[in-house]
C-alpha cells in the first residue's frame, strides 16, 4: 500500500475546489517540521539537551520551564523565515512576535502552545503542542488586535502528541487527518485518513479533585455518570484524566468521550481555566471537524469573540450527544 505523506495530503487539499492556498500549505509544512524538532528535543530531556539549547547552566537535566522555553524558541525560529507569516503568538511570550524585518512577511498568523502541561514532562507522561492558523485582517499588522478573531475563522488547526509514537492531528477545514512521524526518515505518514469521534461513549475526562467548586450543572452531570448502571444513565462510565489537553482530547477523539474543564469557584474573577486562542479554539475546530461538539456550556466555543490574548474560557468538548446533554443542564439551571 502506498504511504501518503503530509506533503502529498496538503497538495491534494490545495488542488481540490475551494482548497487551501499554496502559502497555507507551505506554512503547515514548516509548522510540522518545527514540531518534529520539538519531538526530538522532548525525547532527549534526560540527556539535558534542553539546557544546552537554552544556554542554561549545565546542572544536570533541565527544568520543565527550560524545556518549554526551548520548545518555544524552536517553533519561533523555524517558522519566522518562511515568508508566509505576519506574526506569531505563543503562550510563552507577552503580546505577539512580529516577523523580523530581515524576512519577508505573509498573510497568516500562527498561534501556538509549544508544550502543553509542562509538569508532565518531569514524570515522562505524554505531552503535546497545539497550533492554529488565522488570516491577518486587511489593514492590520501583526499586533494583538489582528489575533482577536473568533475560532470559526481559523484556517487550520492541529496538535502534536509526543508519546510512544509522535502523532500530528490536523484539520484544514475538510475533516480531521492523523499522521505518524516516521522517526527513521523524518516524514509524517498518514495513518488515520478520516478521524470521526465515536458518538457512543462510556468515558469522561475531568479533574474530580475540584468537585467542591463545580457549578451545579457539572455536579449533576458527573453524579449521573458516577451512579453507573444503577443511576439514570443505566450504564457504567470510566473516568480518565491525564491533565494534558492534548493527551485527553486525543483519547476521546479516538475512543469517544467528553472532556470537561469547567469554570469553578476557586477564583470568581476567572471565567475559565483554558486559554481561548491557544487551547480551546484549535481543539474545538478539530473536534467539530471530527463530528463532535465544543461548548462553554452555554455557547459554541468557535463563536466566541476574543477580547484579550490571554482570555480563558470553560471548555466542554467531545461526543456531540454528551456535550448537548450537559448544555441542556446549563439551560435548565
Amino acid at each position: 500500500m502506498d504511504r501518503i505523506t503530509l506533503t502529498q495530503y496538503l497538495l491534494e487539499q490545495q488542488r481540490r475546489e475551494g482548497g487551501i492556498s499554496a502559502d497555507l500549505r507551505l506554512l503547515i509544512e514548516l509548522v510540522s517540521r518545527s514540531l518534529r524538532t520539538v519531538s526530538i528535543h522532548v525525547g532527549k530531556i534526560a540527556l539535558a539537551d534542553g539546557a544546552q539549547r537554552t544556554g542554561a547552566p549545565d546542572t544536570g537535566s533541565p527544568t520543565s520551564s527550560e524545556i518549554v522555553a526551548a520548545a518555544n524558541e524552536i517553533v519561533l525560529s523555524e517558522n519566522e523565515w518562511g515568508g508566509h507569516l505576519a506574526a506569531m503568538a505563543s503562550t510563552e511570550i507577552a503580546g505577539t512576535h512580529p516577523i523580523p524585518s530581515r524576512y519577508p512577511r505573509g498573510r497568516y498568523l500562527l498561534v501556538f502552545n509549544p508544550l502543553d502541561t509542562e509538569a508532565n514532562v518531569d514524570v515522562n507522561i505524554s505531552v503535546g503542542s497545539t497550533f492554529s492558523v488565522l488570516e491577518r485582517p486587511e489593514g492590520l499588522d501583526g499586533g494583538e488586535k489582528a489575533f482577536l478573531q473568533p475560532g470559526a475563522q481559523q484556517k487550520a488547526a492541529g496538535y502534536a502528541l509526543y508519546g510512544p509514537q509522535t502523532l500530528l492531528i490536523l484539520t484544514v477545514g475538510n475533516g480531521v487527518v492523523g499522521f505518524t512521524l516516521d522517526r527513521e526518515f523524518g516524514s509524517w505518514i498518514m495513518t488515520q485518513p478520516s478521524m470521526q469521534i465515536p458518538a457512543k461513549t462510556q468515558e469522561f475526562a475531568i479533574n474530580s479533585s475540584n468537585a467542591r467548586v463545580w457549578d451545579e450543572p457539572i455536579k449533576r452531570y458527573i453524579d449521573e455518570l458516577l451512579a453507573g448502571r444503577d443511576g439514570p444513565r443505566g450504564e457504567d462510565f470510566n473516568m480518565r484524566w491525564v491533565a494534558s489537553i492534548v493527551a485527553d482530547v486525543h483519547r476521546l477523539l479516538s475512543r469517544g468521550g467528553i472532556f470537561i474543564y469547567p469554570r469553578d469557584k476557586r477564583d470568581p474573577r476567572l471565567p475559565g481555566r483554558l486559554r481561548l486562542l491557544f487551547e480551546a479554539n484549535p481543539m474545538a475546530m478539530i473536534i467539530e471537524q471530527a463530528g463532535g461538539r465544543a461548548s462553554t456550556g452555554t455557547q459554541r466555543i468557535l463563536d466566541l469573540q476574543p477580547e484579550l490574548m490571554s482570555q480563558r474560557v470553560p471548555v466542554i468538548l467531545g461526543s456531540a450527544n454528551e456535550v448537548e446533554r450537559l448544555e441542556s443542564y446549563y439551560a435548565a439551571a
